[in-house]
């Protein structure tokens, strides 16, 4: 049985018979080399375009960053110019109770201080409301006898005319 994968033509690579037959041959390869040649040319100049593309890419993202940390710069610096304008137009509010790294987190912060402060007037203001003497000495009154035991009695009266 003949087998396939060996060539079935006697004689050798240089003998005529087999020239003839490698020639057809030689041409395909040398075709496929040269659609392969050409399709790696066209692979390699794609190559070289995602290169540029990713490169313009990292520009982009070099120029973006460096304008993402200038308005981090001046965003960290109007948040600082807006809170010394919060503590210049609320006075009643402790400089420390006003913090926050953001617009939101300051006006959260002076509203807090705000009702904070409010809450501790009201506690002092029933305190101080609870705590109230009238002003002079309380009326002198005639001294209820009937709850006096007769000894009492006795010693009021000598009392008095001393």
């Amino acid at each position: 049985m003949p087998n396939k994968n060996l060539p079935q033509k006697s004689g050798f690579l240089g003998t005529p018979e087999n020239n003839q037959d490698q020639s057809p041959a030689g041409e395909d390869l040398e075709t496929l080399l040269a659609q392969k040649d050409e399709e790696l040319a066209l692979k390699d100049a794609r190559i070289s375009e995602l290169e540029q593309a990713v490169a313009s890419r990292d520009n982009q993202i070099a120029t973006l960053k460096q304008s993402l940390a200038e308005l981090e710069s001046r965003l960290s610096q109007a948040v600082s110019a807006y809170r010394a304008q919060v503590i210049k137009s609320n006075p009643g509010v402790p400089e420390e109770l006003v913090s926050g790294d953001s617009i939101e987190a300051i006006d959260k912060s002076v509203e807090d201080a705000q009702n904070l402060i409010t809450k501790v007037k009201r506690e002092l203001e029933s305190e101080i409301a609870g705590a109230r003497v009238p002003a002079g000495a309380p009326q002198r009154g005639l001294v209820d006898l009937s709850v006096l035991s007769p000894r009492e009695k006795i010693q009021y009266a000598i009392g008095e005319r001393r």
